[in-house]
């Protein structure tokens, strides 16, 4: 635990007893030193940068997740190259909405969590097993968000048991829902999910659910200045992952500079 000058107070039992134990935060926690984020009076004043729009659809062999790539703080541009969309491990990947430096924390701490319980129990957790804990590092940042640090990120991955893609979203408190076809969040993401619902069909092929996914974040950008939309002169492209048998792949900006022209294109 974190002492009053912001120290780490060691744990009260000794190292050789602390058991190493499949959740990487346990062991933190019994060994003492586990993060303690605080955060003082006044967020409101430090114009922190914000992640915006991303999104998340099943297709035919899995999952597609997708992200712009500005970030904003307050009305101002902060960043136009920030990305948004990561593996959470090999058949799995998590992608962020809200404060961006706080949502890449939460997104590090999950990965190291996911790989130590594979290397201490010799098997990955479960798609649901690792959609519940983070949910509950979601929860474990409701302090914070109160006081405006909001991070809400958007998980999916592949089922090597049952064989299909999942998706989940998140609410601030933790609440955890497993969406049946697609899911954004962001403050663009109602004008995404709009577009999608639109577009979206059961059993897409690979090439149709990418091009989606790249439109749906031009249609959102139109609607909301947060999000960023394409810039092919400067090479600004949303990141597109799919999760599927073959695990997390990302998409070569090569192949996603060819979509965005032709959706740009057909765009009226």
């Amino acid at each position: 635990m974190t002492g009053e000058g912001g120290g780490i107070v060691p744990s009260a039992l000794p190292l050789e007893h602390v058991h190493p134990g499949a959740s990487f935060s346990a062991l933190l926690e019994g060994r003492g030193i586990a993060p303690r984020w605080v955060v003082g009076d006044g967020t409101a004043d430090l114009n922190l940068a914000e992640a915006t729009t991303v999104l998340s659809m099943r297709y035919a062999d899995g999952v597609v997740m997708a992200g712009d790539r500005r970030a904003t703080a307050g009305n101002v541009i902060a960043h136009k190259r920030v990305k948004k969309v990561y593996p959470a491990d090999r058949y799995s990947a998590v992608a962020i909405s809200g404060t961006a430096g706080m949502a890449l924390e939460m997104i590090r701490l999950f990965q190291t969590e996911l790989e130590h319980y594979e290397k201490i129990e010799d098997m990955r957790l479960s798609l649901e097993g690792k959609a519940n804990y983070l949910a509950r590092m979601v929860r474990n940042n409701l302090a914070l968000a109160f006081q405006g640090l909001v991070v809400i990120p958007l998980f999916c991955g592949y089922d090597e048991t049952d064989r299909v893609g999942r998706l989940y979203t998140f609410d601030v408190v933790g609440g955890r829902y497993e969406e049946r076809d697609y899911a954004t969040t962001g403050s663009g993401g109602a004008e995404a999910r709009s577009f999608l619902k639109a577009k979206w069909v059961e059993g897409m092929a690979e090439d149709a659910v990418l091009e989606l996914a790249v439109e749906a974040l031009i249609a959102a950008a139109e609607e909301d200045a947060a999000t960023g939309g394409v810039d092919l002169k400067r090479g600004i492209l949303p990141t597109v992952v799919t999760v599927s048998d073959a695990g997390y792949v990302e998409i070569p900006d090569e192949r996603i500079s060819e979509i965005a022209e032709r959706v740009l294109e057909g765009r009226p």
